[in-house]
């Protein structure tokens, strides 16, 4: 698939990512930002619990995302809003196992599994997952890594300050782009030294994860920061809390002020871009590129 990302204005500075080796294919990210779109099997996520938690709903949304233009599809059976509840790798397993085997053959966007449990990668990648997308950096499960080492999928590693129980309690930092730079750019040195090749390396800087509204902010202005990393940057914005503080918490409003930050964050040259409105975001970046031309 591997649809890519439009180079920036000439002074965006760009980054040294051109492309992320996912399991069997690659993505490149020289025309557009890729589009991973959202499938939470789960009943308690913060925007869309329960809406996809029946396996053929997952299924279809599945579909539909891909027709609109997605070029990756993360799907997930745990809810990590705050406050959220762990469910256990069966239950994961009983959640998403279902939809990949009903999406193999059918699908031709890159699957993503949106896990920290080893277990539930492991499943995913052998009904042809290409992703571990891990909130915890891969650092959850002790076994992750190596698993990711011997399957050669892609991984994104994500930052994230405390848990998702206890990471909206008093989030603190003296400088969060620094401190979350700092952490990314250890945490990149730490996967590659245990055997995963830096070109599938994908680093999130974890909007929403231990970060109060004002540090999402001051990480959305700032993210051409993570650019010095080697690596493609992920952004997890779509209508999280700081967006509908701003924009409006009805489903209008928060449309409106995920694709305003997405087009922003496109601009700045960030790679993949996770959203729940699949659809409308692709249009946007789409009218986004004419306007350079």
């Amino acid at each position: 698939m591997g649809q890519s990302v439009e180079s920036n204005e000439p002074s965006t500075p760009s980054s040294s990512a051109v492309s992320w080796q996912l399991r069997t294919r690659r993505l490149d990210f020289q025309m557009r930002p890729a589009i991973m779109g959202i499938v939470n099997v789960t009943p308690d996520s913060f925007s869309d619990g329960g809406q996809f938690v029946d396996c053929q709903a997952a299924v279809d949304h599945a579909l539909r995302m891909e027709d609109a233009g997605a070029d990756i599809i993360d799907i997930g059976g745990e809810s990590t809003r705050p406050y959220s509840q762990p469910v256990t790798a069966e239950e994961e397993l009983r959640r998403v196992v279902p939809v990949l085997e009903q999406l193999q053959g059918r699908i031709q966007a890159a699957i993503s599994i949106d896990t920290s449990k080893a277990d539930v990668a492991q499943a995913a990648i052998e009904l042809g997952a290409e992703i571990i997308n891990d909130v915890t950096g891969l650092e959850g499960d002790p076994r992750m890594v190596d698993m990711a080492v011997r399957t050669e999928v892609g991984v994104c590693a994500m930052h994230m300050q405390g848990t998702p129980q206890t990471m909206q309690d008093a989030p603190h930092y003296d400088d969060v782009v620094e401190e979350v730079f700092s952490y990314l750019a250890a945490r990149r040195e730490q996967l590659i030294s245990h055997g995963i090749a830096p070109q599938r390396i994908c680093l999130d800087p974890g909007i929403g994860f231990g970060k109060t509204h004002a540090h999402n902010w001051q990480l959305v202005r700032s993210c051409r920061r993570f650019l010095a990393l080697p690596h493609p940057i992920l952004i997890g914005h779509s209508r999280k809390g700081f967006i509908t503080k701003v924009s409006g918490s009805d489903r209008e409003s928060r449309l409106g002020g995920t694709l305003a930050v997405s087009l922003f964050l496109a601009s700045c040259g960030m790679h993949v871009l996770r959203v729940h409105d699949v659809a409308a975001t692709v249009a946007a970046v789409r009218c986004q590129r004419e306007c350079r031309q």
